[in-house]
């Protein structure tokens, strides 16, 4: 395959663009630098491509590190599907729809819904926060008072980043039991952090956008594969259909300007020339690379914190488990998926257990996990009680993302650094979003924009649909 090479001499070659890390952020990077007719190498040091959410084989099984999903408003995320055509391998739901079971109430009775309507925001959930059986006939007016005045609250506002999500959830009337029963259901799994450790401007973005925006905003979506399939497999055949070089076990050593406005980008047995590079890799994998004076004050990248992401896996010899998913109060099971069929397994059913902000138990030891997991999952799940366990395994991710901690923002660099052709993507950049796969996505988008202008280059005007769409 020839990489970019045209017809007409040297004059005629397109510029070249190397990007460095190949998760979401610089896959998406790379094709939207390839579609505006760029040439592009992506580097990563790993031996596939998709970051922290790739799958792996364990026996026969194909299984996913951890649990991804998206939600409707996830409108970058979305194009990146589309762009490798794997929109229809991670469908949406027609309608949000999450069943929450609490192990509180006596069985029979335990299960609550949180669904929308096909109404208007905010009256879209008005009918579900009504009949929710997990909180209180006051905690739910309260629930939607806090609602009205998160609302209000301007995300532009960098006051919002200096306090923390909890305290305004307390000053705005909100019981310990609706923190955990509502707003920590949501925030846990889209902020990696409770209320008390999240920065109310992340947790504003995330409810304002996500629950107060659209009606269908918060419409869940998830892979019906192995992510690998999405993330690596198209991401790269979209890759190779797109011209970019894609260099796999090959990590980045150093990044140095050459004084003539081009890059020198080293990596074990090769030396690359680029008129523009970015670091599509974690923060402090950056810092590492940054040269001198790139940034005006690199040792903040290092003050990003992260967070964990535990994730139990467990397969059993018959169906325990009725529904796609489900979540849990009363207990510490957060979030259960059905990962059967997407993992290939024939007969019983394979389900994961996501845990975030799983600072606790992150090292704790499998057997631990398997005497505290397994009992729970029976107390949830009354089929798993007499069902045999075939295997139990754990992945961890203990920097599955930076920590969304109040005081964060001014920590995130935006795309642009102060060396002229060096960039910066990541879910970890300035995107006003928390470590998701959209942050990921628009990181390499706002990248990719970034690198465009500086060559003078067009907008592929499909790259900025996603923009039109939020």
């Amino acid at each position: 395959m020839t990489h970019g090479t045209r017809s007409g001499g040297p004059a005629a070659q397109p510029r070249h663009a190397v990007v460095a890390g190949g998760g979401l952020a610089g896959v998406t990077t790379a094709l939207a630098l390839a579609d505006a007719g760029v040439r592009v190498t992506l580097l990563e040091g790993r031996p596939r491509l998709g970051g922290l959410a790739f799958s792996f084989r364990r026996g026969d099984l194909t299984v996913d590190n951890g649990q991804h999903v998206y939600l409707r408003c996830c409108t970058a995320y979305r194009w990146f599907l589309d762009r490798i055509e794997g929109a229809a391998l991670a469908p949406l739901q027609d309608r949000l729809d999450v069943p929450v079971l609490d192990l509180a109430r006596p069985e029979g009775r335990r299960l609550g819904r949180l669904r929308r309507d096909a109404l208007p925001v905010p009256l879209h959930l008005g009918r579900s926060l009504a009949a929710y059986p997990h909180l209180s006939l006051a905690d739910r007016a309260r629930v939607g008072r806090a609602a009205l005045a998160l609302q209000k609250l301007d995300l532009a506002d960098p006051a919002l980043d200096t306090q923390d999500f909890g305290s305004w959830l307390a000053a705005h009337g909100q019981s310990a039991r609706a923190i955990e029963a509502l707003w920590d259901l949501v925030g846990v799994a889209t902020l990696n952090a409770v209320a008390g450790d999240a920065s109310l401007a992340l947790a504003a973005m995330v409810f304002k956008t996500g629950l107060l925006s659209d009606p269908g905003a918060a419409d869940i979506g998830w892979a019906r594969v192995p992510l690998g399939e999405l993330h690596d497999r198209l991401a790269r055949k979209a890759l190779d259909s797109a011209g970019v070089r894609t260099e796999l076990r090959t990590r980045v050593t150093s990044v140095s300007p050459d004084g003539d406005g081009q890059w020198t980008v080293e990596v074990p047995g090769e030396t690359l020339r680029a008129d523009a590079v970015v670091l599509a890799v974690p923060q402090r994998e950056a810092h590492d690379l940054l040269p001198a004076g790139a940034l005006d004050a690199p040792e903040r990248l290092l003050e990003i914190g992260t967070a964990p992401i535990l994730n139990v896996h467990v397969v059993y010899d018959r169906k325990v488990l009725g529904r796609p998913f489900f979540t849990a109060l009363g207990s510490p099971v957060q979030w259960v998926f059905d990962r059967t069929e997407a993992s290939g397994l024939r007969e019983g059913q394979y389900l994961a257990v996501s845990q975030s902000a799983a600072q606790g138990e992150i090292d704790a030891p499998v057997a631990v996990l398997r005497e505290r997991y397994l009992p729970e999952l029976e107390r949830l799940l009354p089929p798993a009680r007499g069902a045999t366990v075939r295997d139990f395994f754990v992945t961890r991710e203990r920097t599955a993302t930076f920590a969304p901690t109040p005081g964060v923002g001014p920590l995130r660099p935006g795309a642009r650094t102060k060396a002229s052709g060096l960039y910066l993507a990541g879910a970890w950049t300035a995107t006003g979003w928390p470590a998701t796969m959209e942050s990921a996505v628009r990181s390499g988008v706002s990248a990719a924009d970034a690198v465009l202008g500086a060559l003078g280059r067009p907008r592929p005007q499909a790259l900025f649909e996603f923009e039109e769409a939020a």
